[in-house]
């Protein structure tokens, strides 16, 4: 009796000792202070000056006022922003499991609760070795001629034409983000695919109600039609007996247990992130290069001398020649870092979290600032020349970042290089006989969808409209 007491008090104490650990733990998380920054207009925050500049103005202009760990709000939500290396890794890599990703709740229903973006754990740890597998070295190395076959297509129908660069660039990234996942098998379905995934995207950022006639209500309508194809596609692949290494075989395997609905929602994602990204970098590189004469010379030289050592049957470009182009890789590169197309990436806190003598409460939005570590002086010199060579030497650690970091970094990003390596590894002359059409100052950084109207006031009107219409609706 008298060991059964004593236990009884020792689990007692030990139990009265977590706890009040725990509270003097809370109660000290609770007494930090915020870090520094302005909030900007109630509920409204500073969302209008996000979207209103240049997003590098905006971001370093809070840097320079608060230091590399600030407090804003954008976006409907209390953020706190990062923008140093060691910070940056900190959150999405040291202690990752503390920040979960978040989207706002209408792209979740687009692309589909079971996508890979929308989770952690087992779950997601599974999708990404599903993902890697099918788009690491091994696997795209054989599609090399594929994507070029889709390359040379693009660039012969572009032939004494006048073309949007970034539409057309879609419309390529879109059909090697096909051609990835499931090989020749979708070519029948092709056209039909596009038709709907381009209804669907339009509702990306529509006002989600689902009303007949409103965007939102096409949206997802094209979406279950988009489904309905997968569907046919999934049977179709059920009834063959072939290996397949493209990633439908991925999610298809035996032994990951996907249902149809998993599988379905990841394709939609698989298609969303490989294409307006890699578009927006393929339309960037045509800037810089139409902008820098002598770069475009040493791409062209570099790419004349992989064709001069091919004849007849090998006049195909191979993985190989992908690997013998350092300096084309090293201007996608400079592209990546000075356009840096993700600017920045949401995690949301999931306790109180102490970070460098500050508290950032559970539920607050942090954002490492990508692009202002890809600006800063500190990591790359003249950070706002377009300098290749400055690739010759790898950058510091953590210190470019176009695909992210830790466990939620963009998989595909193998698979990216590769079709801008094979666009621009074929016949470059194209950059020097065709001219940009557009001035300079039309190349903006695109946080909103493209707006057509070039009258200055309109503009800043629409814009504006749609920072309202995001806070009301996209933050919910």
């Amino acid at each position: 009796m008298e060991f059964a007491t004593v236990f009884f008090l020792i689990i007692s104490l030990i139990l009265s000792l977590r706890c009040l650990l725990k509270f003097l733990t809370s109660s000290g998380h609770r007494k930090l202070p915020l870090p520094p920054g302005s909030m900007g207009w109630p509920y409204i925050g500073e969302t209008f000056q996000l979207y209103s500049q240049n997003p590098n103005v905006f971001f370093a202009s809070k840097v320079r006022k608060y230091g590399s760990i600030l407090k804003t709000h954008i976006l409907g939500c209390p953020c706190v922003m990062i923008s140093s290396p060691e910070a940056v890794k900190h959150v999405l890599v040291t202690r990752a499991h503390l920040f979960k990703p978040t989207f706002p709740a209408s792209k979740e229903r687009m692309l589909g609760k079971q996508a890979i973006f929308f989770h952690q754990g087992d779950y997601h740890a599974k999708l990404r070795r599903m993902v890697l597998r099918a788009f690491m070295p091994e696997s795209i190395k054989n599609i090399v001629s594929d994507i070029e076959s889709i390359a040379v297509g693009c660039l012969e129908s572009w032939d004494g034409q006048l073309v949007n660069t970034f539409q057309e660039m879609k419309t390529y990234a879109f059909n090697v983000a096909l051609l990835s996942i499931w090989g020749k098998d979708g070519v029948l379905y092709r056209e039909e695919l596009k038709r709907c995934y381009y209804i669907l995207e339009k509702g990306y950022n529509s006002m989600p109600i689902n009303l007949p006639g409103t965007l939102f209500r096409k949206s997802m309508k094209a979406r279950k039609d988009l489904v309905q194809i997968l569907a046919k596609i999934l049977s179709t692949r059920r009834n063959m007996k072939d290996n397949h290494t493209d990633l439908l075989g991925s999610f298809m395997g035996d032994k990951e247990g996907l249902t149809d609905e998993q599988i379905v929602d990841n394709v939609v994602g698989v298609i969303f992130a490989a294409r307006d990204t890699t578009a927006s970098v393929l339309t960037w590189i045509v800037k810089y290069l139409a902008e820098n004469p002598s770069v475009l010379q040493l791409v062209t030289e570099e790419q004349e001398a992989i064709r001069r050592g091919k004849c007849g049957e090998e006049k195909v470009l191979t993985w190989a020649d992908t690997k013998n182009m350092p300096i084309t890789l090293r201007v996608i590169q400079e592209t990546l870092r000075i356009a840096s197309i993700l600017s920045f990436t949401f995690r949301e806190a999931v306790e109180d979290v102490k970070f460098e003598g500050y508290l950032i409460p559970k539920g607050w939005k942090v954002l490492p600032l990508f692009r202002n570590i890809h600006h800063s002086p500190d990591n790359f010199p003249e950070p706002d020349k377009f300098d290749p060579s400055r690739f010759e030497v790898s950058p510091k650690p953590n210190t470019f970042l176009p695909f992210g970091n830790g466990t939620h970094s963009c998989p595909g990003n193998e698979l990216a290089k590769l079709e801008i390596l094979v666009v621009y590894g074929g016949p470059t002359q194209w950059n020097s006989v065709w001219p940009l059409r557009s001035s300079p100052e039309w190349f903006a950084h695109q946080a909103l969808p493209q707006i057509e109207d070039r009258n200055p006031r309109h503009r800043s009107v629409m814009q504006t409209a749609y920072a309202i219409y995001i806070i009301m609706f996209q933050t919910q």
